[in-house]
């Protein structure tokens, strides 16, 4: 029994020992999107859980247990914010009960507060549909915002884990380095999707189009998150005639029928996108994402100019 003590007592005093800065930063990443960056950024020195996957509609996603208990542990959240998980994260946070993590403290990183929003409303009421008071949340799908977020991120780990501030830097930097430079590689090999009328589902897509100059002409949804009825898109066939579109696109996690009628019924070609990292088997890193969606795209395109040949 005493050399039970002793050996126990020795671990104690070893594990009193390691310093601190060596524990994994436990990150609770509301979408693929932040898991995926805060991986490019902290590596092994972050245990990261990502409480979403990219099949999911991260609007309405349930508050279960599991995800309470991760909350409960986490030294740092990693979230869209601007409402788009106003429908389960408040609940989390409340449930969970972990301070570090509450709005206004340094585990909480809000990555819609780091960047410029699109779309703020001039007013919000319920007859408008599930309109975001504080702009599109929809920012990821914006590489030039998600180079802005990296860094903001970045800082906030070198805040809670200044133990390795050094590794978080270089991380950073090899990170804007490579970033900058597909940037310019996508926007090259884009090129013609400027201007490029498209219909989609969602307004998901708002910054993607802002960033190569693409043009939203036709919205499946009569509202934000409103389903179309049939009325609705016997209406939106009738505005396509006017002013049409090149193709319809709709993200991974979205039901894709009315999308499927509407290619139909206007000859337009049919684009699944991944929406974020994990959407398919091609997109399963930041870089993959935008190099799939784009070739997705640029096929949609040749496939359109190809039928009207």
């Amino acid at each position: 029994m005493l050399k039970l003590i002793r050996y126990m007592l020795g671990v104690f005093c070893l594990a009193a020992l390691i310093p601190v800065g060596q524990a994994q930063l436990r990150v609770f990443a509301c979408e693929p999107e932040w898991a995926a960056l805060t991986r490019e950024l902290a590596a092994d020195k972050a245990n990261i859980y990502q409480a979403t996957t990219a099949f999911q509609d991260p609007h309405h996603i349930e508050a279960r247990p599991s995800l309470i208990a991760k909350m409960r542990r986490a030294d740092l959240l990693v979230c869209t914010g601007a409402g788009l998980e106003a429908g389960w994260l408040p609940l989390l946070l409340r449930q969970a009960a972990n301070d570090k993590v509450l709005p206004g403290n340094n585990g909480y990183f809000e990555a819609a507060l780091q960047v410029e929003l699109l779309d703020i409303p001039q007013s919000v009421d319920r007859s408008h549909g599930d309109v975001h008071p504080e702009g599109n949340p929809h920012i990821h799908l914006d590489p030039r915002r998600l180079l802005k977020i990296a860094k903001a991120l970045k800082d906030r780990l070198v805040l809670l884990d200044p133990t390795n501030q050094v590794f978080y830097q270089q991380r950073f930097d090899s990170f804007e380095k490579r970033w900058q430079a597909a940037i310019l590689g996508w926007q090259h090999k884009a090129r013609a999707l400027h201007n490029f009328d498209v219909a989609t589902y969602h307004k998901d897509w708002r910054y993607l189009f802002d960033w190569l100059g693409m043009n939203m002409v036709a919205n499946l949804e009569p509202k934000p998150g409103i389903a179309p009825s049939a009325g609705y898109l016997a209406e939106l066939k009738q505005t396509l005639k006017h002013k049409p579109a090149k193709m319809v696109i709709y993200a991974s996690y979205q039901n894709n029928k009315a999308a499927s009628w509407l290619s139909r019924e206007m000859n337009y070609p049919l684009v699944e996108l991944p929406y974020t990292v994990g959407g398919n088997k091609q997109a399963q890193s930041l870089t993959s994402l935008f190099d799939d969606t784009i070739d997705r795209l640029l096929g949609a395109l040749e496939k359109k100019l190809g039928t009207a040949e």
